[in-house]
């Protein structure tokens, strides 16, 4: 009786004790503070934490895939006959290096500094074909930058630079080998100005001077002294600001780089991300919960505002220099920061973009799954488990006065090509974060794991306390039946 009063006393006190511990460690969320805190500040690119090795060196392999457009009937179009018919070549494909040189830390370590070394190296083996033999027909870009360069000027001078690109063959198409679209070819036409001009490059190419280049350099916030500023770019190029666009929210150089971002997202955040291709910064909303590798992610994604117009939404108001001929919604033009080409990027296949966009070229079709850029995020650290970024470089074809090639352009969005620059975290780093979110749930989770214990030590003592352990029930509850026997 003793050991079994013992035995249900104890249960019941420590049962009891542990139930109340965990209730109100639950309550105070102490262990959840105490797990968070010591993530935040883990979370930081400081030297020895736990990413900063991977943000400057990262693990996952990167894959850029560039799809061409080949135009089929360069003759028709010309002629106002037809509008362009396009096939889409790719993808070809590259293995990108992105390790950041020169880190070094300023403002007392609050902040560190960086350049971000680009390098590719082709992958036959996940290519349709060979860049060096495939050919692609497109827009003659460097004519077309010449002539958008000439505007303005004067029927004369225009009818004369025209004339002169006609004695050399110069027409408003051309066709190269993919490697010498991407990389770079003598053009005859800028070979010529380069005389009249020195400083002319005689050589173009969509990705020339890339390969090993960066893009200038990014002062980053540690996130040392709040987390929520992790990764955040402090300046680029040694400005906090652009100086391109009409209004200072375009000129803002908002967010992160986009490959990493503060702990404890929410669903309900607004990630800005700072994109030196599109000399601007772009925002992402929520789309949906996914998972990758084991790892539960926020898929993050732009919404069709992104790239709307300032008359769809007026905070892209200030990406439109010339009010009288501003563009549709879904593309942007990047003229300014191009050296006066006439470029324009959207997403790919005028994703997101206005229908006339699409409905102009023949080949060209938008499909979300295929053509939407995004970020997969994990909540709990804010690293990017997946991500896609996807765009389009198109070449705004135009009437120019004295250019007679141009007399039946009527204002064509030309596709050029497409790239989709993707990279899913490697399995040792996905093993390491799904080891950390272990932790984390855990600690966040033991006082429930106190109150569950205490609530099985008091429902043992319930049944200690139950009459039917009771060492004598079986012949005292005997006697009973035989004494009500004998009554009756």
């Amino acid at each position: 009786m003793r050991k079994g009063s013992c035995c249900m006393f104890t249960s019941g006190v420590v049962g009891a004790v542990l139930l109340i511990m965990g209730i109100g460690l639950f309550v105070s969320g102490l262990f959840q503070t105490l797990i968070h805190n010591k993530l935040k500040g883990e979370i930081t690119l400081t030297e020895g934490s736990k990413i900063f090795a991977s943000w400057k060196n990262p693990p996952p392999p990167v894959y850029i895939q560039f799809f061409f457009f080949n135009l089929t009937n360069p003759e028709e179009f010309l002629k106002g006959e037809a509008k362009p018919r396009l096939t889409e070549m790719g993808p070809y494909t590259f293995r990108q290096y992105r390790p950041k040189r020169n880190v070094t830390f300023v403002d007392n370590g609050k902040k560190v500094s960086a350049y971000t070394v680009k390098s590719f190296v082709f992958l036959p083996e996940k290519s349709v074909g060979d860049p060096k033999v495939d050919m692609v027909t497109t827009v003659n870009i460097p004519a077309v930058a010449v002539m958008n360069r000439l505007k303005g000027m004067g029927f004369w001078v225009s009818s004369g630079v025209s004339m002169y690109m006609g004695s050399i063959g110069t027409t408003l198409f051309m066709t190269h080998t993919v490697e010498e679209m991407l990389w770079g070819f003598k053009d005859p036409l800028l070979t010529r100005l380069k005389t009249i001009k020195p400083d002319t490059d005689e050589y173009f190419g969509l990705m020339r001077n890339k390969n090993g280049s960066d893009d200038g350099e990014f002062v980053y916030h540690t996130g040392k002294q709040n987390y929520l500023d992790f990764g955040r770019i402090y300046t680029w190029k040694g400005e906090k600001m652009l100086s391109i666009w009409k209004s200072n929210q375009s000129n803002m150089i908002n967010g992160s780089d986009g490959s990493g971002f503060h702990p404890f997202l929410s669903k309900e955040e607004r990630l800005n991300v700072f994109t030196p291709d599109l000399c601007r910064s772009i925002h992402m909303r929520f789309e949906k919960e996914v998972e990758v590798k084991g790892i539960p992610a926020y898929r993050f994604t732009p919404p069709r505002a992104v790239l709307a117009s300032g008359k769809n939404n007026p905070e892209n108001e200030g990406f439109c220099l010339t009010p009288k001929n501003c563009l549709d919604d879904g593309v942007l033009d990047v003229s300014v920061c191009r050296n006066g080409a006439p470029v324009v990027v959207s997403f790919p296949h005028f994703h997101l973009g206005a229908e006339r966009y699409a409905k102009a070229i023949d080949g060209i079709s938008p499909v979300h799954e295929r053509h939407q850029t995004f970020l997969d995020l994990n909540p709990t650290m804010g690293v990017p488990v997946r991500a896609m970024k996807r765009a389009q470089i198109n070449i705004h074809l135009e009437r120019v006065t004295g250019f007679p090639l141009t007399r039946n352009l009527n204002g064509t969005i030309f596709p050029i090509l497409f790239l989709n620059e993707s990279v899913v975290i490697d399995d040792a780093s996905a093993a390491r974060i799904q080891k950390l979110l272990l932790i984390v749930t855990l600690v966040s989770h033991f006082p429930l794991v106190l109150g569950a214990l205490g609530v099985i030590l008091l429902l043992v003592c319930i049944i200690l306390q139950h009459p039917s352990n009771d060492p004598e029930y079986p012949s005292n509850h005997l006697a009973t039946i035989q004494n009500s026997l004998a009554s009756a």
